[in-house]
């Protein structure tokens, strides 16, 4: 299997492929809005990381001239409804609940926390308009860390739950954890490190909210992930009925997890507009994005390992602290997810996994491309250590430790199967790629000159969907839906809830359905982001690939049979002897026969036919991700570190993934590459930095350092044949793997090369003023 290319979709993907013309869906959505009688709101938000608030006076600013409306937290809550996160209710979230309102009122949690609204005739005035309030504060000692969080004496940020503990500590075992370590020929304890860094899109979060008193209607454009989910959240708030909310999204300017549901600004905005009784816009500018609008990672990991004398990786036993920052998010619900996934593509006997979420004055803790990413980080590093202790070589650890697919397939020791997955061919792809002897060679030749080489290699699985559970799918993300209709004119339409920011939906799925119906790709619509219009979805998590694929593929399946069978009262011929083919109908044999699939819609629309027949050319779909399965692969990274300066420059970067059946190579290679490109930014450059006041340190460009071109090589992608589970569908996501594997790639081919110093890295963030102070430290 190694070695060969994967499948690429049959029809019109291969036409496709290399198509300029790609829909990436990617702008900026919001900034583009403009409505008649527009307001523009802008944010007082706190100097401070944890204070009293002890007054708002909003006099000032209310008297500016332009200035409409000014909203003090106590205004808002007269204003809304109490309620939970909606991302956290909609999963289920059961643990502690921090009361909190959507701007600040009793107290400030963190530096950019909101504390007032200003709703002027433009930004430049609402900007002026928050000059003009005057808050008073109480500071109080900030919770600028875990360490400090995990105190009790700390102060609780939030008065209802007494501590500063989001996810109570627990402990899970699986498997003979004491037995395991008993036995073992080695145990290995290491504490491992992954900083805080961020999602940064291109366009940053944003809205504008449009209230029609007349007909008691909420309008949203909004930049999201899921026009559903904002809608949940602007109705619970807001006391509206669903039916009376509707949201509107468009080209969305990236997001990578920042934007799911609504955060309280975008509430605010709603609640403005409602006022108001006219449309009021707000998009967050950089400062308030890299500051207030979430942050990920910041988790760390005290790890023992079990390891026999042979490189085997017999047992883990980890305990993990994650910062989730100061307000409810995806923080305290990423462990569950880690220590299902920890054991990755390993034979592990055994596994502890224990966890605990503090809260803190930092900005929230929000989903960013593969939110369970440590755990990836955590084992790769793990087995580069316990390599380098062992005198092994770090592909070989790996052969010798990744499961082997068998029939009946491996198992997780945490219960998931391994079917299906790739891990073994993609390590021997990259042996084949990448020559390891002549690399040594070379990085011998440059280290008796004084240069310093190294070589890093890291793999991974994601659950793209995942596969298929014994129970069924379950949950809101159990099922994707879709509805599919022929129009008059002879295009396909369907109806999606995915919520397209640069994953090149409107093409993928169209590539699908036209290949599955029988018509050109241009004959394709694909509809998304109105409430109005589209059923429920959420774009995230790797899914769209296999759900919406799926449901599509299934769907136009079914809106065929239906046409057929509606032509074949025109045809006066059997269903079974029809067919469609480049958007025309005919009987099988006999192309004169043809007739255009817009020509059967205006049939069917004519109203000619009674009750007995079918001339509604539209189904709804329901799929259920089939078999489901794994995407992964292998990365290998060459880097030059230059013991000087302490400047890193990734020499190659060489990616083997499986990713099932490939749409469209072309997006599929974007999304790889874009998220190496985001994980080199992660270790080399990117860091979400607080001072221990609480002060955040990395609000502009100038200290939250993001890669450019010259950071990133050019990425080597070689697809491996995928293993087909499902009778159909066995495309599967790839949204997230290359951020999830590039930070361990890369931070094993740095410790690779200054291992002549004797420097051993726990930690992700490897700035040159890092790597000098590690080189500095091991001579020492």
């Amino acid at each position: 299997m190694a070695g060969m290319v994967a499948e690429r979709y049959t029809g019109a993907s291969i036409k496709r492929s290399e198509d300029p013309r790609i829909l990436t869906g990617l702008g900026r959505y919001v900034d583009d809005i403009k409505l008649p009688g527009m307001l523009h709101a802008a944010f007082v938000r706190s100097p401070l990381a944890h204070a009293n608030v002890l007054s708002v006076d909003v006099s000032a600013a209310r008297e500016l001239p332009g200035v409409v409306a000014v909203l003090t937290g106590a205004d808002l809550e007269a204003m809304t409804v109490p309620g939970p996160d909606t991302l956290m209710a909609l999963l289920s979230w059961a643990g502690p609940t921090p009361e909190f309102t959507l701007l600040a009122t009793d107290k400030v949690r963190f530096v950019g926390d909101p504390v007032a609204v200003v709703v002027a005739q433009s930004r430049y005035l609402a900007e002026d308009g928050c000059d003009l309030v005057e808050v008073e504060y109480d500071d109080l000692p900030p919770v600028a860390n875990a360490a400090f969080a995990l105190d009790p004496d700390s102060p609780p940020l939030f008065a209802n739950l007494g501590d500063n503990i989001a996810r109570p500590h627990s402990r899970s075992e699986f498997g003979d954890v004491g037995s395991t370590f008993a036995h073992a020929d080695r145990i290995f304890d290491f504490h491992i490190d992954v900083h805080r860094h961020q999602n940064v899109p291109m366009e940053g979060r944003g809205c504008v909210a449009s209230y029609d008193a007349n007909l008691g209607v909420m309008t949203v454009f909004a930049a999201t992930q899921s026009v559903h989910v904002t809608r949940i959240a602007v109705a619970m708030r807001l006391g509206i009925v669903h039916d009376k909310v509707r949201v509107l999204a468009g080209d969305i300017g990236g997001s990578f997890g920042l934007k799911i549901g609504a955060s309280r600004e975008e509430l605010a905005v709603a609640a403005a507009s409602r006022l108001a009784g006219r449309p009021v816009k707000w998009v967050e500018d950089r400062s308030e994005n890299l500051t207030a609008s979430g942050q990920a990672r910041e988790e760390s990991f005290d790890v023992r390992a079990a390891v026999g004398s042979d490189g085997g990786l017999h047992g883990l036993d980890v305990k993990m602290v994650v910062d989730t920052g100061a307000y409810p998010g995806m923080g305290a619900m990423v462990p569950a997810i880690m220590e299902a996934m920890l054991p990755g593509p390993y034979q592990l006997a055994a596994l502890g996994f224990e966890s605990t979420g503090v809260i803190t004055n930092k900005a929230s803790y929000v989903a960013y491309r593969g939110p369970w990413a440590s755990e990836t980080f955590v084992r790769e590093r793990v087995l580069d250590l316990v390599a380098k202790d062992l005198g092994l070589d770090p592909l070989e650890i790996r052969l010798r430790n990744a499961a082997r697919r068998t029939d009946p397939p491996a198992v997780m020791i945490t219960g998931r199967p391994l079917v299906g997955v790739t891990t073994r061919e993609s390590l021997e792809r990259v042996a084949q790629l990448v020559d390891f002897p002549a690399f040594r060679r070379r990085q011998a030749e440059a280290r008796a000159q004084g240069r310093y080489l190294g070589i890093g290699v890291a793999t991974f699985i994601e659950a793209a969907p995942g596969p298929r559970p014994p129970e069924g799918p379950s949950g809101p993300m159990g099922t994707e839906s879709m509805r599919l209709r022929l129009e008059e004119d002879g295009i396909v339409a369907l109806f999606t809830g995915q919520m397209p920011h640069g994953q090149s939906h409107q093409t993928t799925l169209a590539q699908i359905a036209a290949d599955e119906f029988g018509v050109p790709f241009e004959q394709v619509r694909i509809v998304i982001g109105d409430t109005d219009l589209v059923p429920f979805g959420l774009t995230g998590g790797s899914r769209s690939a296999t759900m919406t694929g799926g449901v599509a593929l299934h769907g136009a399946r079914q809106l065929k049979a239906k046409v057929l069978e509606f032509a074949a009262h025109l045809m006066e011929a059997s269903a079974r002897d029809l067919l469609i083919t480049d958007g025309n109908v005919w009987v099988r044999g006999d192309p004169a026969t043809a007739i255009a699939v817009s020509e059967v819609a205006r049939r069917a629309a004519s109203g000619q036919f009674g009750p007995d027949v079918d001339a509604k050319l539209e189904v709804e779909a329901t799929f259920d991700g089939g078999e489901g399965g794994w995407s992964g692969g292998t990365h290998c990274a060459t880097v030059e570190v230059d013991a000087e300066t302490g400047i890193v420059k990734v020499e190659r970067y060489v990616a083997v993934e499986d990713c099932g059946a490939l749409i469209n190579p072309a997006v599929v290679e974007g999304q790889i590459r874009g998220g190496v490109a985001q994980g080199i930014g992660a270790v080399l450059l990117e860091r979400s930095a607080y001072g221990e006041d609480g002060s955040f340190q990395s609000a502009t460009f100038m200290d939250y350092l993001m890669p450019t071109a010259c950071d990133v090589p050019r990425i080597e992608i070689e697809h491996l044949e995928t293993v087909p589970l499902d009778a159909d569908v066995n495309f599967r996501g790839v949204g997230e793997g290359g951020m999830i594997v590039a930070p361990p790639t890369i931070v094993n081919a740095i410790e690779d090369a200054l291992s002549p110093f004797g420097v051993r890295i726990y930690e992700q963030h490897l700035p040159p003023a890092r790597i000098l102070e590690l080189i500095a430290a091991a001579d020492s």
